[in-house]
């Protein structure tokens, strides 16, 4: 039960890290690795998709650590790491990139909520100016519906 907890939790945590990282790092010293993304049109592997080897390489070395030591809770760190980064694949690539046809007409409000906020950050093409850099928790003003007149 307690290593599900701490997998869960750095779960949990991660998208803070990952909000951190995104308007600090990635449109900030990082912006050469993620202005790529921020095109209007772009195919294949991008600069941007380094930052997915960046983020696995604490996780692997907690998964080693935790898997050859006594701490046994640093391979449920490193857990809690890689599922956050299946979930952001899975939302940002998939889901509103649209990378991989796997989802293509959901009708989920919580994931078109997503989809929109998403889209409002990459409004803003430039380093500065994007907002909502969240991925999994955005405002709950993304999930309302347009009031029709």
């Amino acid at each position: 039960m307690m290593f599900a907890l701490i997998t869960l939790g750095v779960f949990i945590i991660m998208e803070g890290v990952s909000w951190f990282t995104h308007k600090y790092v990635m449109h900030g010293f990082g912006w050469f690795l993620h202005e790529d993304h921020h095109q209007p049109k772009y195919d294949g592997f991008e600069k941007n998709d380094l930052f997915f080897a960046i983020f696995a390489v604490p996780s692997m070395a907690l998964f080693y650590f935790g898997s050859n030591t006594e701490y046994t809770f640093l391979l449920f760190i490193g857990l809690g790491i890689m599922c956050y980064g299946i979930a952001y694949f899975t939302i940002h690539d998939v889901l509103i990139h649209q990378r991989f046809k796997w989802f293509k007409n959901t009708n989920n409000p919580y994931l078109k909520g997503l989809r929109k906020a998403h889209k409002i950050h990459h409004k803003n093409m430039g380093k500065k100016d994007s907002q909502c850099f969240g991925m999994l928790f955005v405002p709950f003003k993304y999930f309302k519906k347009p009031k029709l007149n």
